[in-house]
């Protein structure tokens, strides 16, 4: 359960980046090789959080599996960036 909205963009950016990973693998299959996936938020917040490895009061009742995204962050499969509410794809309504 996330109590802040970070922490629930932080936490959809995980489900988000598995999906983009396995997406990865499935091009690789056909001889496609991406380096870096990007995976867009607009949320500064929670891209600090894919970014930092220390474990803040803050953030401990995350669910381990929820790090997911920070693991692969820090293994250069994929790279979160910043992009503005009002240009992002997922919101336009």
């Amino acid at each position: 359960m996330a109590l802040s909205t970070a922490e629930a963009e932080y936490i959809v950016a995980g489900r988000c980046g598995a999906q983009i990973l396995w997406l990865k693998q499935q091009l690789a299959d056909f001889g496609l090789q991406i380096s870096k996936v990007p995976l867009m938020c607009d949320n500064t917040r929670a891209i600090n959080l894919t970014k930092n490895q220390i474990q803040h009061s803050r953030t401990k009742h995350i669910e381990i599996r929820h790090h997911f995204i920070r693991d692969h962050v820090s293994n250069g499969d994929c790279e979160v960036k910043f992009i503005e509410t009002k240009v992002q794809l997922a919101n336009i309504c």
